[in-house]
């Protein structure tokens, strides 16, 4: 009888050793979150709602995701990480790219967990395996945006809205129509994103002009406010932004009430509730595209990669709902831009949509004889600007291929940073 229990007793145990080798969906896979805001913030809430989704999908149920919120981008990155790990996480995200450093840091302590700096750009050459990133081709979702609102200015020129002589300084000495930016910091995340905004407004609207002014923050509703505020009263007619709050479309918003011809494109979240007269859509990540394959690969016991970067292909960005204030026949239009992007027929940065005159900080530029990019080398090493020595060497890769930037196809993170002809930044603030 005791030879028996102890036959049984050994079965078990190969089971559970073999059971537990992999762990199935919805088992103790726990999921550490270290998020720079909290649901109050749209690009916090999106990777929320993203992460949430993903959860769903695969049962992993709510108890096993613990939420670290408005963690600041320093030691206290690696502090979090460091007690999510303690709570037996077996994949721990950030949101942030200033997280990065701190993320490293730990992933170099802790090797047998997972560690995914979102927005992030050395893993692939840190050397240290357990450390992924990811980010979704957003410049996409931001040139079918533009696409909207340049649908909407060549509706408010034809219908005789807009002219010279109901809005003289919406419009520059050429005769081009003023378009503003409200940008965070004048990273390449922000230039790829608002040069591929201007480049789908340019695709209906060729005479355009953009304006692009720095907030130096992710997050300030006055700051952007501000912002929007100035871009309008210089003229500008559209307000795009690569900024967090409802700064921006709640300006624009209040001046288009108070008479003036302005319009607002979002960003992440819908921002009708806010603007729902100024406001004409929002580009969007849906996160749960990426959420999904990397949880589902940790939990199959399979690699995470090291960089991920998707977009309308596999439905990772869109738009949101659009606005009652954009043109008629917005949404058959972007339908045909959304299919052409995902059969790849559509290239955001084709060279023949934009010039460049001006000398480059960022990237080594070529250009022929009518001022069309023929050769862009870009340094992926990541660098110490301090001291301009790379604490990560990187490859030098040429980026134009097949007469396009190929953004995005040699990491994650955005590294378009080429200032274009027609966009102006903030002097003080410009690379």
């Amino acid at each position: 009888m005791k030879k028996l229990v102890s036959l049984l007793l050994i079965c078990a145990m190969v089971f559970c050793i073999g059971a537990c080798g992999k762990k199935d969906e919805g088992g103790d896979f726990k999921v550490g979150v270290i998020l720079v805001g909290d649901d109050t913030e749209g690009y916090t809430a999106a990777h929320m709602n993203g992460i949430k989704e993903a959860a769903k999908s695969l049962n992993i149920a709510e108890k096993d995701i613990i939420w670290k919120y408005k963690v600041t981008e320093d030691s206290k990155c690696y502090d979090a990480a460091s007690d999510l790990v303690a709570s037996g996480c077996d994949v721990i995200v950030s949101n942030s790219y200033g997280h990065q450093t701190y993320m490293v840091q730990a992933a170099e302590e802790f090797s047998d967990v997972t560690f995914i700096a979102m927005t992030g750009d050395f893993a692939a050459i840190s050397g240290v395996d357990n450390l992924k990133n990811a980010f979704t081709r957003i410049y996409e979702s931001r040139y079918v945006s533009g696409v909207v609102a340049g649908l909407k200015l060549k509706e408010l020129v034809e219908n005789g809205t807009l002219t010279a002589s109901t809005q003289a300084d919406s419009f520059d000495a050429d005769g081009n129509i003023k378009i503003g930016y409200v940008g965070a910091f004048n990273y390449a995340e922000v230039v790829s994103g608002y040069t591929a905004f201007y480049l789908g407004i340019k695709s209906v609207m060729p005479n355009v002009v953009m304006e692009v002014k720095y907030t130096n923050s992710w997050f300030d509703i006055d700051k952007e406010a501000a912002a929007a505020e100035a871009l309008i009263a210089n003229g500008c007619v559209i307000i795009g932004q690569h900024a967090d709050s409802t700064g921006a479309p709640a300006a624009t918003e209040k001046l288009l009430n108070n008479g003036r011809i302005c319009y607002s494109v979002g960003y992440n979240v819908d921002m009708l509730e806010t603007a729902p007269n100024a406001a004409l859509t929002s580009a969007t990540n849906n996160w749960a595209a990426y959420y999904t394959e990397a949880f589902k690969a940790a939990m199959d016991g399979k690699e995470v990669p090291v960089n991920w970067s998707e977009g309308y292909t596999k439905d990772a960005v869109g738009i949101t709902k659009l606005g009652t204030s954009c043109a008629a026949g917005t949404a058959e239009y972007v339908a045909d831009v959304e299919a052409k992007l995902k059969d790849g027929s559509l290239k955001v940065f084709d060279t023949n949509s934009f010039t460049v005159s001006a000398p480059q900080n960022t990237c080594t530029v070529e250009t022929d004889a009518d001022g069309k990019v023929t050769s862009c080398k870009v340094d992926l090493s990541f660098m110490d600007f301090a001291t301009m020595t790379a604490i990560y060497e990187g490859e030098v890769v040429e980026c134009i291929k097949d007469g396009a930037f190929a953004e995005s196809d040699f990491r994650s993170a955005p590294y378009f940073s080429i200032r274009i002809d027609g966009i102006v930044e903030d002097a003080a603030q410009a690379e």
